[in-house]
């Protein structure tokens, strides 16, 4: 087998653990920051009005994503405000858009995920097997830029030469675009990178489908057909704490 070189993480239930309950309360911050910045301006909507084009919004954005593309951040919030009323971001005042985009942004900080308690130990188990690291992840309600923010917070920002955000490239995983340009920049070969994540169709289908190698982080997502050698995975584990015994094991060709 070829020698390892870099090593590509997802982000999402990978190296940041979020739930439901989360997600639903950072939804909250967002709706009530928008009705409180359009109200402001004369532009009175009722919450679940509002809701309604959050969800709607949200359903644009996913057919898009279902196709490996995503939209721009500030794409994403004017949707949702045109979806409020159709033409309400040309008859906006700018700075109100500017403070739906960062309440809708912001919203993480008041509800953030946990950084898994094994990421920092395993990124640094990857940097001292000399290896370079990669970051590829879909964002979907939170801006890439917000997420270096919080991984500098959480101190994990540091470990990454590269970072890829979906709504930065407008590129989505499992597309083999989104992998091709991380690995471009980290100047490495499919065959010699690892990608580690939890979602069977983006992190291991997708990632293995571009001629990357594959480790499976289980107990989030379940394989369709386990018979299927499009989703086997070169190593599959418990839980982020083993992941750096199975990138191991790969680079010794086991």
């Amino acid at each position: 087998m070829s020698e390892l070189t870099a090593v590509t993480f997802d982000l999402w239930q990978t190296l940041l653990l979020d739930n439901r309950e989360l997600g639903r309360a950072r939804a909250q911050v967002r709706l009530d920051g928008a009705q409180r910045a359009l109200s402001l301006e004369g532009e009175t909507y009722d919450i679940e009005h509002i809701r309604q084009a959050y969800r709607a919004c949200y359903r644009h954005c996913h057919r898009v994503r279902e196709e490996g593309l995503d939209v721009s951040f500030r794409e994403q919030v004017e949707l949702f405000i045109d979806y409020i009323e159709p033409g309400l971001v040309q008859r906006l005042d700018a700075g109100v858009a500017q403070e739906i985009e960062r309440v809708y942004a912001d919203s993480i900080f008041d509800h953030p995920p946990v950084l898994h308690p094994d990421a920092l130990t395993t990124l640094q188990g990857v940097r001292d097997m000399g290896l370079r690291l990669g970051l590829i992840s879909n964002t979907g309600m939170t801006p890439g830029v917000t997420f270096r923010q919080l991984l500098g917070q959480m101190g994990a920002l540091e470990y990454f030469d590269v970072l890829t955000f979906s709504d930065e490239v407008k590129l989505t995983k499992p597309s083999c675009e989104i992998f091709e340009m991380t690995l471009r920049a980290l100047d490495a070969e499919p065959v010699n990178t690892v990608h580690v994540g939890d979602h069977v169709k983006n992190d291991v289908e997708g990632a293995k489908r571009c001629g990357l190698r594959t480790l499976w982080i289980e107990g989030f997502y379940e394989r369709e057909d386990p018979s299927d050698s499009a989703s086997q995975p070169d190593v599959s584990v418990n839980g982020l704490g083993e992941a750096l015994a199975g990138i191991r094991s790969i680079a010794a060709g086991s």
